[in-house]
């Protein structure tokens, strides 16, 4: 199993972080490039918790989230392709005191088959640096979002 540990400074909120993240709708992959309109499924949506498909590139996962903590968002996967029920992400939403927001992600894969594992190994080691830069453009999307959503108004 491989766990990832990442940290980003944003100036959006966390409810304006939270509804990009539970923004289901067409053009996800704007804001997180590893959601592909083509896989992306909506089977269940709640006020604090959803049941979707998402992936790209012949990897999907169906995952379960729920938001009904505003600062602690797990999403956990409940299938998938390459993926164990191991797998997940949580997003840990913190306010600083200068209204920033830090979000500490972790993300856990564990592969369930031959292509899981292989993917694991990879997210492991020179694929870190691919989630890194990934998890960097959707803060910079969302804080994007957040600034066009507020002049809006």
């Amino acid at each position: 199993m491989t766990t990832i540990k990442l940290r980003e400074n944003m100036s959006a909120t966390p409810e304006q972080f939270i509804a990009a993240l539970t923004d289901f709708g067409p053009g996800r992959a704007e804001l997180f490039g590893n959601s592909a309109d083509r896989y992306l499924q909506v089977h269940d949506r709640g006020k604090t918790q959803a049941d979707v498909t998402e992936g790209s590139n012949g990897v999907w996962e169906r995952l379960h989230y729920d938001w009904s903590n505003p600062t602690h968002v797990v999403l956990t996967t409940t299938d998938s392709n390459a993926w164990g029920r191991n797998s997940g992400h949580t997003y840990n939403l913190t306010v600083n005191q200068n209204g920033t927001t830090t979000v500490d992600y972790i993300a856990v894969r564990e592969g369930k088959n031959l292509r899981g594992r292989l993917l694991e190994v990879i997210v492991g080691s020179i694929g870190k640096s691919v989630l890194v830069k990934a998890f960097h453009n959707t803060v910079k999307a969302i804080e994007a979002r957040a600034q066009s959503h507020k002049g809006a108004m």
